[in-house]
């Protein structure tokens, strides 16, 4: 069996990205947490260019960035792909994922700011939220990705895991209930 080892920190969307992703698939892993203020010699030497998370580790080979893992995961694991098997719906399901790394940023600029630079990032987070509305659930499907859990669902994730902490911990009111059904 192979030995699969994933290293995060306990804030880390990108990290969490790769834990649902073996969730989904059945993938047995051992999680290492990391203190990113104090980086192990070992993450060190897995991501020598980022050092950062999440880094995932099959067989004593070590792959970074959270989008490139997802695309590993699903090469070596092809139950329960992550992605669509249709060309057009993979372009698409590719096309929000890049949405998603795009606007991700706007969790540690929402964290940091303070302000009137605050009000402008909650205003860009409104913004993204009001894009997904209109255009990423069209139709009936159950989620992001269509009828089941995919990679398009994995990077939006960051909204749904984050969202209700900053309101709480920063006393920020960015969702709109009536606004986003």
């Amino acid at each position: 069996m192979a030995v699969v080892k994933l290293f995060g920190a306990w804030f880390s969307t990108y990290a969490y990205r790769v834990i649902w992703a073996l969730k989904l698939k059945g993938i047995p892993y051992e999680y290492i947490e990391e203190d990113l203020l104090n980086k192990s010699p070992l993450l060190l030497q897995y991501n020598p260019i980022h050092k950062k998370v999440p880094v995932f580790v099959h067989d004593g080979k070590p792959i970074c960035e959270s989008t490139v893992i997802l695309q590993y995961i699903d090469e070596i694991w092809p139950q329960n792909p992550l992605l669509p098997t249709d060309p057009y719906d993979r372009a698409v399901a590719l096309f929000w994922i890049k949405f998603a790394d795009d606007k991700g940023r706007l969790i540690s600029k929402l964290y940091r700011a303070d302000g009137e630079e605050q009000q402008a990032v909650v205003k860009e987070w409104l913004e993204m939220l009001e894009v997904m509305e209109e255009h990423a659930l069209i139709g009936v499907k159950k989620f992001f990705g269509g009828d089941k859990i995919n990679k398009v669902d994995i990077a939006f994730s960051f909204v749904a895991h984050w969202l209700g902490v900053f309101e709480d911990v920063l006393g920020l009111e960015i969702f709109e209930p009536h606004k986003f059904p």
